[in-house]
């Protein structure tokens, strides 16, 4: 089964409604998962159809898994969050008609294979800085074709934000906390309230803006740890 963890925000298919609980497949992987109606949406729900219906696509965040078991809620999803996976959603369509486009009938099967890797629009966006792996796949002259439709394209960059708590009892804490952040690079910090900073990494690859922001986070956490300061992330 594919890693998931609490927390994750991620796209389903409404698969069946049983009672009182909607059952949906996981976009993309074999996964399935489950939905209560008390996290369907806030208030008095008379009837779940009206919410959900069999072969819908919604986007939910897993806040239990048990046993293998995943459950989901609806109501917990912010528009934010939701307008993130839809655009990833969109990522994935334009990448998978990208190879169709140069591939034809054998695209199918290379979007499998690349899916084994993790986003197909990921996967391409690493291609146009190291092709070897896509050259494996797909062979020199498809990628050269795929890489310059991709060059072509204006890539929106990804944006992601972390909230972290940065505090100390320390008489000079300020200038602690300034020794920490100000060397920090390739990064916004956004000063949020009294012990609390905005994390902002930004690239047109969702994957190396994720990892820059672990690094970054990383990185300011082992800073307070040798200054015997507090260090948390805010969770959502």
């Amino acid at each position: 089964m594919t890693e998931f963890e609490v927390g994750d925000v991620i796209l389903c298919t409404v698969d069946k409604i049983t009672g009182t609980i909607v059952f949906v497949k996981i976009d993309g992987t074999d996964s399935e998962g489950s939905i209560i109606t008390s996290e369907i949406a806030p208030g008095r729900i008379r009837n779940l159809r009206d919410y959900v219906v069999p072969k819908k696509k919604i986007i939910c965040k897993i806040i239990r898994i048990s046993d293998g078991r995943i459950n989901l809620s609806l109501r917990r999803v912010t528009p934010k969050e939701q307008k993130e996976v839809r655009e990833h959603f969109k990522q994935e369509k334009s990448s998978e008609s990208i190879l169709r486009s140069v591939l034809g009938d054998k695209a199918e099967q290379v979007i499998k294979e690349i899916s084994q890797f993790g986003k197909i629009h990921e996967f391409l966006q690493d291609a146009k800085e190291n092709p070897k792996e896509l050259e494996k796949i797909i062979g020199k002259s498809n990628t050269e074709k795929i890489l310059e439709i991709l060059n072509t394209q204006k890539q929106k960059k990804v944006v992601l934000k972390k909230e972290i708590i940065l505090t100390t009892t320390k008489s000079n804490g300020l200038q602690l906390i300034k020794e920490i952040l100000e060397n920090i690079q390739d990064t916004e910090i956004k000063y949020n309230s009294a012990g609390k900073y905005l994390i902002i990494t930004e690239n047109e690859n969702v994957k190396k803006a994720d990892n820059r922001l672990r690094e970054v986070l990383k990185e300011i956490e082992q800073k307070a740890k040798q200054k015997n300061m507090e260090f948390a992330i805010k969770e959502k």
